[in-house]
């Protein structure tokens, strides 16, 4: 095991009490992508003691290696179904790592004239970025460059459902 449930949750909580404290008097819309950063967003919306909105996307990778985790470029399968313009928008992300997911994601919401724009991920790897000037703002664990499954990540749709978070060569 990598990381304990408990050692998640805890972060979890101080990342909400963090973002209640941000965002004292406004009301944030949290946005997640489908389908792994389900598990972090549930947890996350708990912990965040103020009025808060949630919504979803769902993003796929396409060209010649996404099949193999890869991509040579993101599309946009189900966009969201709230305004953002005037609104503070925090994007939940359950790893940042080269950053090009959350780039075009802020690329596509910064057209939507956002109040603010902010990220929270679960995971992260600095090291791996190929873009700089990410809003990420909230980050729960620094973690290495390894494979993870549980607590929302999968291996082939199997997983999603672990409590804790696992390297995958340890399942």
């Amino acid at each position: 095991m990598y990381l304990a449930a408990e050692e998640i949750q805890a972060r979890v909580r101080e990342l909400g009490a963090r973002i209640a404290r941000d965002y004292e008097g406004r009301e944030p819309l949290l946005v997640a992508a489908l389908k792994s950063s389900i598990v972090f967003l549930s947890d996350l919306s708990r912990a965040i003691p103020i009025l808060h909105a949630i919504d979803f996307i769902e993003l796929a990778g396409f060209g010649a290696d996404a099949a193999l985790g890869g991509t040579s470029g993101i599309r946009l399968l189900k966009d969201l179904d709230s305004e953002l313009e005037g609104r503070d928008v925090i994007l939940v992300e359950d790893v940042v790592d080269t950053g090009l997911t959350l780039r075009f994601l802020c690329k596509t919401f910064e057209l939507r004239r956002p109040r603010s724009l902010a990220a929270a991920t679960l995971l992260d790897r600095p090291y791996r970025r190929l873009v700089d000037d990410l809003p990420v703002c909230y980050v729960g664990f620094v973690v290495p460059d390894e494979l993870f499954a549980g607590y929302g990540f999968d291996v082939e749709e199997k997983h999603r459902n672990l409590p804790d978070l696992h390297v995958i060569r340890e399942i």
